[in-house]
């Protein structure tokens, strides 16, 4: 049978399956209905076809086996249809004033007429662009979603489809289903091997079989490896596929064919890499030689008395080594500072900084991450920018990509880069291919840290080729030797045990035995002890560290813990459902993807005083609005950018009340509280526990048992990242010297 109604109410759905159970009002009343529905919404008028079943449990409902979508044909049909979030800039009090305006033609008005739409109050020329644009957008999507739907595909993902090839899409999924791995940012090779199956796409498919082996090396590369050992590539890619190594094998050739692949002879192996790090490497190695090599005139100056002059003016002694980097950053085209907290690589860059003036010379401070470029504005009072600013971010037919380069370098005498060990490759290469001979480079950064969330061992490889200065500072100055967190740090860093909860000092440890205790005592932190006795904001001065993100500790757990406990729900903060994830106003948050075209503006005494493009991957703000009306959720970032997610954009964004370690790279915070527990080796070690305690300012407590603490300072296992970077180098430079 078929029946048609309003839907009034999603009670329940599984965004996996689509499963869904909902509440429609139809003509003979409202009944229960069930069924897989991947795209449904309060306020859509729908047709369904099924069965009457009855429940047990919940009684009479109709179990539908198919739907379309209906528009609807009363008035209150169409205000509950406008009113329903499907079309942005169209919320409740908009949609009663459409339909108080237009009546029943408020539809026809909207797609044949919507210029009328200009006739209603709050309804301008860029407001209607918007509203025309996503009237059109769900006419289409209807169609494609009910396709979709055949294959399990979840109204998320459908979406996030959608947006990535448009009318397109049908025709695109049933030409290559694997092309989804690839393309859409969140639907991984299982996925799209999933929805291959259900078209009947052979299991021997060279699609299935090159979109395997495309997998398999990404997780690779996800695991920070440039390469992967092409025996190793085989098993893994064979395991997933259930496929035979020789099937594998003319994959991997086919690939290397269509130069996807690279193939490279390293001793009696063959290593792979995908063609992106394998270019990455190759340019990095020959720029760095390149770089390094420059004759440069000698510079009229006298460096000793440029260094004594700053001594005096800074009312600073320099120890041997910081005078040794400072000479050697004018003398050299390209060189490393490397050293942990409390070594003066800040006072030197500021020396730098100071002598290049005095000549005149120009200088470009520049960093990973904004966090990091904000702090190297402060500490050095000149602006820092962040690397993708840096390089002018620009997009060529949807392709990323950086306006400067080989053809239009940085311009600048000097460039600076601190927190040089999170950089990848690809980044690397960015950076050095707008870098020209000629203009020196000075990469600072702390090697002890953990590398680069992305591909390659960029800085450690560099230092380890032999081919360029480094100057590693190890000496602690008078006045960091007063902070425990240096103290400890550097002992950390030699396998020695910190020392612990000294009277006056900022280095705590508090001891619980299980996961619950230690909640609570982290908690009772956050909450009530740290505010009241140290004076620190709970939200923007305390940030929770651990290493795991599952688990009664992991960051999934503590966020919604915290998230009761801080910004607890309150009929005064809207808030948004996103799958499991609450989003309420005051919240803390963070960028989990980089999102280079995504708008900000700063706006000051209620005048936009500047605007841009670009926010990355482990920015930190606070959710100021959410606004229903409008379908937005309203972000400021570092006190000043202003940044609208439309509400499909928020998958973009989680809680930050607490963060794994790994995301924390290049930001400094006032607190860092860190449960110590339990856990897999391969985070339990002490180069995590190192970058740990190294990003707070003021103060750390550490809460747990000692035992896992001395088990990560005794656990120096570095899991081995496939790079060659390091021989590369000292192949061009052999190359150079010939």
């Amino acid at each position: 049978m078929e029946i048609e109604g309003i839907v009034e109410e999603i009670i329940f759905r599984n965004e996996t399956n689509g499963y869904t159970v909902g509440r429609l009002n139809t003509s003979d009343g409202d009944i229960t209905v069930v069924g897989y529905a991947h795209f449904i919404s309060v306020g859509e008028t729908v047709s369904l076809e099924g069965e009457l079943i009855f429940h047990d449990k919940y009684g009479e409902q109709f179990s539908f086996t198919s739907m379309k979508t209906v528009l609807p044909s009363t008035l209150k049909g169409i205000e509950n249809y406008l009113s329903s979030g499907l079309i942005p800039n169209i919320g409740p009090k908009t949609a009663k004033k459409i339909v108080n305006k237009f009546g029943l033609d408020s539809l026809d008005i909207i797609q044949y007429n919507p210029e009328k739409l200009k006739e209603i109050e709050g309804i301008g020329d860029k407001k209607l662009k918007k509203i025309v644009a996503a009237y059109d957008e769900q006419r289409e999507i209807q169609d494609i979603m009910v396709y979709l739907q055949q294959y399990d595909i979840s109204i998320n993902n459908g979406i996030k489809i959608y947006k990535k090839y448009g009318s397109e899409t049908i025709n695109t999924v049933r030409a290559n289903p694997y092309r989804l791995s690839e393309d859409v940012h969140g639907i991984g090779f299982k996925t799209a091997d999933s929805i291959a199956k259900k078209m009947g796409v052979s299991p021997d498919s060279p699609y299935r079989i090159e979109a395997g082996l495309k997998f398999v090396i990404m997780e690779f590369a996800s695991e920070g490896h440039c390469y992967v050992p092409k025996d190793d590539l085989i098993k893994k890619a064979s395991k997933l596929l259930d496929a035979d190594e020789e099937k594998i094998e003319d994959g991997v050739r086919e690939l290397a064919l269509k130069n996807n692949f690279y193939l490279v002879k390293n001793n009696d192996e063959i290593d792979v890499y995908y063609a992106p790090y394998h270019l990455a490497e190759n340019n990095v190695a020959r720029k760095v030689v390149e770089l390094s090599r420059v004759d440069f005139e000698e510079l009229k100056v006298n460096t000793d008395k440029e260094i004594e002059n700053i001594e005096k003016e800074s009312n600073i002694n320099f120890a041997y080594k910081q005078k040794i980097a400072i000479k050697e950053s004018l003398e050299n085209g390209m060189m490393i500072i490397t050293g942990g907290p409390g070594t003066g690589k800040t006072t030197i860059i500021n020396a730098i900084i100071t002598i290049c003036e005095n000549l005149s010379l120009s200088v470009v401070l520049g960093a990973p991450t904004g966090r990091a470029a904000k702090r190297m504005t402060e500490t050095t009072g000149k602006e820092a920018k962040t690397l993708h600013r840096l390089l002018e971010i620009s997009f060529i037919e949807e392709e990323l990509g950086f306006t400067k380069d080989e053809d239009s370098p940085i311009e600048a005498d000097l460039v600076i880069i601190d927190e040089a060990s999170m950089i990848d490759i690809l980044l690397m290469n960015s950076l050095l291919k707008a870098i020209n001979p000629g203009t020196r480079l000075i990469l600072v950064g702390d090697v002890d840290q953990l590398p680069s969330v992305g591909p390659g061992n960029v800085l450690k490889d560099i230092i380890n080729s032999g081919a360029i200065k480094v100057v590693m500072l190890d000496e602690i100055f008078r006045q960091a030797e007063e902070s425990m967190i240096t103290v400890n740090a550097h002992r950390i860093n030699k396998g020695q045990s910190p020392t612990l909860n000294e009277k006056d000092k900022d280095f705590f440890f508090i001891a619980q035995k299980n996961s619950n205790d230690i909640l609570q005592t982290l908690m009772n932190l956050i909450k009530t002890r740290l505010p009241k006795f140290y004076g620190f904001d709970s939200q923007k001065d305390i940030q929770i560290l651990t290493p795991m993100k599952k688990g009664d500790l992991g960051i999934i757990s503590l966020n919604k813990e915290i998230q009761q406990v801080l910004n607890p729900k309150s009929e005064s903060k809207n808030e948004k459902q996103v799958g499991s994830e609450i989003f309420r106003v005051g919240d803390k948050i963070m960028q989990i993807k980089n999102n280079y075209k995504l708008e900000w503006k700063i706006v000051k005494d209620g005048m936009e005083v500047e605007k841009g493009e670009g926010v990355f991957n482990g920015d930190i703000g606070y959710v100021t609005e959410i606004d229903e009306e409008e379908a937005v959720l309203k972000v400021i970032f570092d006190d000043e950018k202003c940044v609208d997610y439309d509400f499909k954009q928020i998958d973009e964004l989680k809680l930050a009340y607490a963060t794994t370690v790994h995301k924390s790279q290049g930001s400094e915070f006032p607190v860092v509280i860190m449960p110590i527990s339990s856990g897999p080796p391969m985070l339990l070690t002490r180069n995590l526990f190192y970058t740990a305690i190294t990003r707070a300012r003021k103060l750390v407590v550490l809460v747990g048992e000692e035992r896992f603490m001395y088990m990560m300072i005794k656990n120096n296992m570095i899991a081995k990242r496939y790079s060659s970077l390091d021989r590369k180098i000292r192949e061009y430079l052999n190359l150079f010297l010939r």
